[in-house]
């Protein structure tokens, strides 16, 4: 009953969604009105994410049954989004996810689909790992369509979306699954593994990646931080910071987090939150140069803030985890070429070959066109010699394999200033509007 009295309130109060690139001088304003629910904020910001805007500042606000957000944004270049065929792209895709209640299939991002299988893999990081995957699937008749794979703290996931090499289509036969998944295993399985090596398979059906990376790689446990020799200075960085505090006269925990920005940061801090089973009330998302700034009002989906200590650290954990796992760690290398069966397991024995170490490679397929973008080190962890990337080139193809970034060479993030909270005067007032963040579109 109280179900359906829910989607009642919802159609009768359709969500609002304001674009404006009027209010902002550098960034275009996006403004999200709607009846509160839970997750309804992840929602949001996984369709920013989706769209590759860049999230420059955000004002949060959710606190009651009404959910009121704003987000300045911009395009990946820095620039306002002005083409009218994205900004009605963008308000339908809001105006759509911020109006229903998603449903327990819908909160692991699954989507039925006839086209591919989905493997998801995990088990431990190794040199050559993704390399000797590629190899099996490729022995196996399987063509990678798409995927993503994410290592951190000595673990390694992947989501792969695979079809059958000769027809096309999603693999079917029970058998032959069977046999993937048992060979997948055995090349997952390290000899002194602590933990057990997964594949799941599924048919129909996709996964949204990045959120069931974050679930792969949580119920993996990666956030267990692990010691391990010869770990260099580059990996003892004070970034990420997250502190967790209490907000006792508004019984709220408060979750303050510093950063090195990157794309798709908020998507991985809100994701963590919700599938924590946490909610978002009040929030504030800061950047500027090469650091982000966010600031979380949150308790339990159970209406209590953290009470204990251990609850308090494990949060701390899994937040920090899920920053690092997309962090672009090594040099950025992208592959673009014409796709055919067993390319993938070409380049990643070439990169194996060469001591190369994937920390995170993004693989994609679109009419007939290959994009991959891998970001590497070698196998201590350390930045890419540049005669070893040379000749890598020129034995796949210098206009092929491009270096579009390396991390080794970027400017280091500055280190740790004094925390203070930029909502700390925040309920004194009765809205955003009292502190003149946001103009009204009354």
């Amino acid at each position: 009953m109280d179900d359906e009295y829910a989607k009642l309130i919802r159609r009768m109060n359709p969500p609002r969604v304001v674009i404006d690139n009027n209010t902002c001088e550098y960034a275009t304003v996006i403004q999200v009105d709607s009846v509160n629910k839970h997750g309804i904020l992840l929602d949001v910001v996984q369709v920013l994410s989706d769209m590759n805007l860049v999230i420059i500042k955000a004002y949060i606000s959710s606190d009651g049954v009404w959910f009121m957000d704003v987000f300045n944004v911009t395009d990946r270049n820095g620039n306002k989004i002005k083409d009218k065929e994205v900004i009605d792209y963008i308000q339908r895709r809001l105006e759509k996810n911020a109006g229903f209640a998603t449903s327990m299939r819908e909160s692991v991002g699954v989507v039925p689909t006839e086209e591919h299988t989905v493997i998801e893999l995990t088990g431990t990081d190794r040199p050559g790992l993704l390399s000797e995957i590629c190899a099996v699937l490729a022995d196996l008749h399987c063509n990678v369509v798409t995927a993503e794979i994410w290592t951190h703290n000595t673990r390694a996931a992947a989501v792969v979306h695979v079809t059958d090499d000769s027809s096309g289509c999603a693999i079917e036969d029970p058998s032959r699954l069977s046999t993937i998944r048992d060979l997948l295993c055995n090349v997952l399985r390290g000899s002194d593994d602590p933990k057990t090596a997964k594949t799941v398979l599924s048919h129909p059906g996709v996964t949204y990646r990045d959120r069931r990376l974050h679930q792969i790689m949580f119920a993996d446990r990666d956030y267990e931080r692990v010691e391990r020799a010869g770990m260099n200075e580059r990996n003892k960085s004070p970034f990420p910071h997250v502190t967790v505090l209490d907000c006792v006269e508004r019984d709220y925990t408060v979750v303050i987090m510093r950063a090195k920005d990157r794309p798709k940061l908020l998507f991985d801090i809100v994701c963590t939150l919700t599938d924590m089973q946490y909610v978002v009330f009040h929030g504030v998302v800061q950047t500027e140069r090469t650091e982000a700034y966010q600031e979380f009002y949150i308790r339990h989906i159970d209406g209590f803030p953290i009470s204990s200590e251990g609850e308090r650290e494990r949060l701390i954990q899994c937040l920090e985890a899920a920053i690092e796992r997309r962090a672009s760690e090594g040099m950025e290398l992208e592959l673009c070429t014409e796709d055919r069966v067993g390319l993938l397991s070409d380049i990643t024995r070439i990169f194996r070959e060469n001591s190369l170490c994937i920390k995170r490679a993004e693989i994609s397929t679109e009419n007939g066109k290959a994009k991959d973008t891998f970001y590497v080190t070698d196998v201590t962890g350390s930045p890419v010699d540049p005669k070893i990337i040379d000749s890598i080139r020129r034995q796949i193809g210098d206009t092929v394999l491009q270096v579009k970034h390396n991390s080794s060479l970027s400017p280091k993030p500055p280190q740790g200033t004094k925390i203070g909270f930029l909502l700390g005067s925040f309920f004194k007032a009765r809205s955003f509007q009292n502190f003149k963040l946001i103009r009204s579109y009354s």
